[in-house]
């Protein structure tokens, strides 16, 4: 019998727990565990030890931890890999902090070059779903975009990064490079835009269940 992972869903700017509402349900029904993470976006008093906090009580003793963070996510996401012990993390179409980096300068320290799309979230999204997620939008006044990174280096965690063949806030070319820049690894690659999470959910799902099974 395969092991069960405990999947930590982390969403990316102005998102929230909701984002993961369709693919949490499909990791379960793959005999696994998901907990969708609510980040403190809109407390202005809240930095990145804040974000972390807050992932690290939705884990609680889980074991098994897969830690998935989604595009601002991917800032958060190894934060918790150096917190409570996790076997993988997984950077969905993520951006990938340098240590002490500022959120305000990432954009220019990785080359970021706009699409020219108005629509670069939820194009491929359902009509209906998609006006959802644009009703449930948060307002990202943490004072942790303001903060430097906080680690010395990326956490010893094995991470693969998932870009999305079809994302126009990270294209496929630029996330290619982003992923062999910073992280120094071939990123795995899936059809989808940029929420993913929303247009394909059950497809996304398989994906992070054949990552925890290559764990074991």
């Amino acid at each position: 019998m395969a092991a069960v992972a405990t999947f930590a869903l982390i969403h990316g700017g102005g998102g929230s727990a909701w984002d993961w509402h369709l693919v949490a349900p499909a990791l379960r029904a793959r005999g696994h565990d998901a907990v969708a993470v609510d980040l403190p976006s809109e407390d202005e008093s809240a930095g990145w030890e804040e974000y972390t906090d807050a992932a690290v009580r939705a884990v609680g003793d889980r074991r098994g931890v897969v830690v998935v963070g989604h595009s601002l996510g991917g800032f958060t996401a190894p934060l918790v890999c150096v917190r409570i012990p996790v076997d993988l993390l997984v950077l969905v179409a993520a951006m990938i902090p340098s240590p002490r980096e500022l959120f305000a300068d990432w954009w220019a320290n990785v080359g970021y070059e706009e699409s020219g799309y108005d629509d670069v979230f939820y194009h491929d999204v359902p009509p209906q779903l998609a006006a959802e997620a644009r009703r449930r939008e948060r307002h990202e006044s943490s004072k942790a975009l303001q903060e430097p990174w906080p680690l010395e280096a990326w956490p010893e965690t094995p991470t693969r990064y998932l870009l999305c063949r079809g994302d126009r806030m990270f294209p496929a070319a630029w996330a290619r490079r982003h992923a062999r820049e910073r992280l120094g690894v071939e990123p795995d690659e899936i059809d989808g835009g940029h929420y993913i999470s929303l247009s394909r959910p059950l497809e996304l799902a398989a994906r992070l269940a054949a990552y925890a099974a290559e764990t074991q």
